[in-house]
């Protein structure tokens, strides 16, 4: 069984290294078209962003869908934008839902549909509702109730504490109340 173990640990850390290293590949590769696309070398900046964005990188699925929805270093095509919109929308990306959205809503590259951008600009917040009511999260949301108010206690207590001595001090003050440890003032105090 322990050899079992060590060879599935062996095999999700190996699996662990190769993924992380994919991800820096691909963040390496994305800031390098992000550099090629702002000296106007686009056409290479493309070439990366479709490789990395037909392997399921939303980041350049996104890219493409805006060069492409502006016109910015390749032929304004709408079709390709929304398309490429979906890819990464689709892989839960709220700013390309939000995209989709907007090209239903002015019609731009599709008819204009009030309902269909209706349901892409709201299409995250339906999605994620019904984690709402899971038992974890009913808990995590009264774990931090508690701790929030357990706060805010301890805040009103120092504040009540520093708050009441400052009062004292002013009564004091007011009252220019000597205090008993000074037994000769409080004689010629008597006195007058």
């Amino acid at each position: 069984m322990t050899k079992l173990l060590a060879r599935i640990c062996f095999v999700f850390a190996i699996s662990l290294i190769a993924f992380s290293s994919q991800a820096s590949t691909a963040d390496d590769d994305l800031r390098h078209a992000a550099k090629l696309h702002k000296r106007g070398e686009t056409p290479q900046a493309v070439a990366i962003w479709q490789r990395w964005a037909d392997q399921g990188n939303v980041d350049a699925a996104y890219n493409l869908a805006v060069v492409h929805q502006h016109g910015d270093g390749v032929a304004l095509d709408y079709a390709k934008a929304l398309t490429w919109y979906r890819v990464a929308a689709e892989k839960g990306d709220k700013v390309s839902q939000v995209q989709i959205g907007l090209m239903y809503q002015t019609g731009q590259g599709v008819e204009a549909n009030q309902e269909e951008a209706h349901r892409w600009f709201t299409m995250n917040r339906r999605h994620h509702l019904h984690h709402e009511h899971e038992p974890q999260m009913v808990a995590w949301r009264k774990q931090a109730l508690a701790l929030i108010e357990e706060r805010d206690r301890r805040e009103q207590a120092t504040l009540a504490r520093r708050n009441s001595q400052q009062i004292i001090a002013e009564l004091k003050q007011r009252a220019q109340f000597i205090e008993p440890s000074q037994p000769g003032l409080l004689a010629a105090n008597a006195d007058k």
